[in-house]
């Protein structure tokens, strides 16, 4: 891997949009009828550790892509002064998978690049490095990538020797150890153009296999993750947070 030259971005004023509109399906009834990314840990909704993650990390301006039950994550989280970030909303009116909230939220973004970060997952990595990894690659679109011991749970991503993302494995294609898609990318302005408007789009399968050879890269991360959509690391989670309590302290 070539050596990362640090950009100076003034990370404080790069928009990083989370999505936050899933129901949660697979969490009822362990959260009742809340959204997942309220889903509690340690008498903390799961998003608020996102957001002490991120403001950790320094950045400082967020839009929340709501949807399902938006009203509760507004009444939380309001404009975020309480966490010292600023937040704005961008609410869907029907599900738009997890592509379409981006291309809802796009006259929020007026940044050359943005970031994504999925709303019920945590990846604990080096954001500033993963920003500046993809500035210096001039890159479209860059992925936070975990390495996992069995890729089945998720499917996989496969990269080159320079990084490049070539190829997206179904989990019935492939099982053992290997990289997998960790929930937090880089986007160039032009992705949004990929994406159309006005319904459910599919972040995974219908935009970022367009991207394969054009600028597309990964970069994988040995860091702590958790995905609380999933009711086995949600339980696990509230049984043992302190990895995730460390993460943002």
């Amino acid at each position: 891997m070539k050596e990362i030259v640090k950009s100076g971005i003034g990370r404080k004023m790069l928009p990083v949009l989370i999505l936050a509109g899933g129901f949660g399906t697979r969490l009822r009834p362990l959260c009742g009828d809340y959204p997942k990314v309220l889903a509690p840990i340690a008498d903390k909704p799961f998003l608020e550790y996102l957001l002490l993650y991120l403001k950790k990390h320094g950045f400082f301006n967020v839009v929340l892509c709501v949807g399902y039950k938006a009203d509760l994550i507004q009444q939380y989280f309001r404009d975020g002064k309480q966490w010292g970030i600023s937040i704005r909303y961008s609410q869907e009116e029907i599900p738009l998978g997890t592509a379409g909230p981006l291309k809802l939220a796009s006259s929020l973004i007026k940044d050359k690049d943005f970031l994504v970060l999925n709303g019920d997952s945590f990846f604990n990595i080096d954001l500033d490095f993963l920003v500046d990894y993809h500035k210096n690659n001039k890159a479209l679109a860059t992925i936070a990538l975990v390495k996992v011991n069995d890729v089945q749970r998720y499917g996989a991503v496969e990269i080159d020797s320079r990084g490049n993302i070539v190829r997206f494995a179904e989990k019935e294609e492939i099982k053992g150890p290997g990289l997998v898609n960790g929930g937090i990318y880089v986007f160039h302005h032009k992705v949004l153009d990929l994406i159309p408007e006005g319904r459910a789009v599919s972040l995974e399968y219908e935009i970022l296999p367009r991207l394969v050879g054009k600028a597309f890269y990964g970069l994988p991360f040995e860091a702590y993750f958790v995905d609380v959509g999933v009711p086995e690391d949600y339980l696990a989670l509230q049984t043992n947070p302190n990895p995730l309590l460390a993460a943002v302290i």
